[in-house]
């Protein structure tokens, strides 16, 4: 049983499938082999180092939200070398794969919903 599964945190894997799972999303590695970028529509939702411990990932967010998220939960604080108003960077262990999911997914939707109408329904999310 996957640590989803169990309600645990997510593994490597599991992040990389549910990052993967959305409409148009492609990874790539733009900084270096082992920073996996996933982008929709050329735009970047999630950052993440697959193979360091302990797993993080870096996700856009809406800045109140942000700081909501941040005072809540010690994994998760301003995004590293990032825009540290809009991005956060989580710990994925200790945050319930749910959560860590939702972040991602939000951040996803965060990014889409900047994106042209013509695209926004293209990937069937207006």
């Amino acid at each position: 049983m996957s640590g989803a599964a169990r309600g645990g945190s997510l593994s490597r894997d599991e992040l990389l499938a549910f990052c993967l799972e959305f409409n148009a999303v492609t990874e790539e590695f733009p900084f270096n082999p082992e920073t996996s970028v996933f982008k929709v529509v050329g735009k970047v939702f999630a950052l993440t180092a697959l193979d360091a411990e302990p797993l993080k990932v870096s996700l856009k967010c809406d800045p109140d939200e942000a700081i909501r998220l941040r005072a809540a939960h010690p994994q998760i604080v301003p995004g590293w070398h990032l825009n540290k108003r809009h991005w956060n960077t989580v710990t994925v262990a200790g945050l319930p794969a749910g959560t860590v999911r939702e972040l991602i997914e939000d951040s996803y939707d965060l990014v889409v919903a900047g994106l042209p109408k013509a695209e926004r329904l293209r990937l069937d999310r207006p």
